[in-house]
This record gives structure tokens, C-alpha cells and sequence, in this order.
């Protein structure tokens, strides 16, 4: 005599499997969301590298030119991180860049930002001051910032216009940096100053 599987026992299995195929499909989409987030926040971005990933909901207001390289890694989850370029700017992202939540970054002329450079949190990367001091008219004329490679800025601190930070230097945290950076150093204080060579 034959014995039936139990009722339960069938539907069970089936929904074992159907729970294992979603699982693989939600990590599969964990690694795809970033990217497709970052297509369609940058989309009106000149150019996006592959593999750029975002994760939040950042400003991103392209008058002028901005372009992103391969593996920019993008923040904008507990602060909004904001990506702007006025008219005739231009933002270049180079390759494996870090941008953490909070941080703006506003090109009126220029802002080249170098491979492998880390940006922490609530950082700002200005070109410009938006106005004059004299009679506070506005002011959009600005002077190229450059942050090279492997450079690294720390938490809270800001990068005005005209300014070069070198390869390999780190800025450290709340720093407000007017000169330029040479390569391998340290710099801190308002304003940055040199504290340490390696």
C-alpha cells in the first residue's frame, strides 16, 4: 500500500524553495540598487563611469559639465549629500572616489577631484564665494580646486577657492584649508597648516 504525503508537507517544500529564490534575488538586488539609484540621480550627469553606486537621495543640480569615473562610491543617507555645478563649471569625479553624506561640492569654474580620494562627512568643496565682500553683489567668478590622488578630507573641514591639495595628504578633521596642500602631508587648524611630513 502506498502512503500520500501529508498535505503540509508539498506547499511546505514549495515555499522553502520560493523563500530561498527570493532571498538570492534580494542580495542580488542589494548589489544592484546602488547602481541603478546612481543612474537615475546622475542621469542628467555629461558622463557616469560603471559601477558607480549610490545609496540615498542626494541634490545633483548639473548646469555646467559634471562627469563621474569608474567605482565612485556615493553617500547621501543621513545627511543629503549636494553635487552642483553652475553655468560654464565643471565637476570631474576621478576613479574609486568616496563622497560621504553632507558633504557639497559646488563648481563655478572648476573642481577636479583626483583617483582614490576619500571626502567624509559634511565637507564642503567651493570654487567660488557667490558674492563679493564689498558690496555683496553676487559673485560667481571663480579660481580651479584641485584635490589629487589619494588624498584624503577629513570630517567637517571645508576646501576654498584657488586651492591644490596634494597627493597622498590628509586634511584633518574641521580643517579650513585657503592654501594649497603639499603632497604627503598632514594639515589642521582654521586655517590648515602643515603638522606633520611622511
Amino acid at each position: 500500500m502506498q502512503t500520500l504525503p501529508l498535505p503540509l508537507q508539498r506547499p511546505r517544500s514549495g515555499l522553502v524553495a520560493r523563500l530561498a529564490q527570493v532571498w538570492s534575488m534580494r542580495g542580488q538586488l542589494s548589489k544592484i540598487g546602488p547602481v541603478l539609484n546612481a543612474r537615475w540621480h546622475l542621469r542628467h550627469a555629461n558622463h557616469v563611469g560603471p559601477r558607480v553606486t549610490l545609496s540615498g537621495r542626494p541634490k545633483v543640480d548639473n548646469q555646467g559639465t559634471m562627469t563621474f569615473g569608474d567605482r565612485v562610491q556615493l553617500e547621501s543617507t543621513v545627511a543629503k549629500l549636494e553635487l552642483v555645478t553652475l553655468p560654464g563649471g565643471h565637476l570631474e569625479v576621478g576613479d574609486r572616489v568616496l563622497i560621504n553624506f553632507g558633504t557639497s561640492v559646488v563648481a563655478s569654474n572648476h573642481v577636479k577631484i583626483g583617483n582614490q580620494v576619500l571626502i567624509g562627512t559634511h565637507v564642503m568643496i567651493m570654487d567660488c564665494d557667490f558674492h563679493r565682500v564689498e558690496d555683496k553683489s553676487w559673485d560667481t567668478s571663480g579660481r580651479p580646486v584641485i584635490l589629487e590622488d589619494r588624498c584624503w578630507l577629513g570630517n567637517r573641514s571645508i576646501v576654498l577657492k584657488g586651492v591644490t591639495v596634494g597627493h597622498d595628504a590628509v586634511v584633518a578633521a574641521g580643517s579650513v584649508v585657503a592654501k594649497d596642500v603639499p603632497p604627503r602631508t598632514v594639515v589642521a587648524g582654521n586655517p590648515a597648516r602643515v603638522v606633520r611630513q611622511f
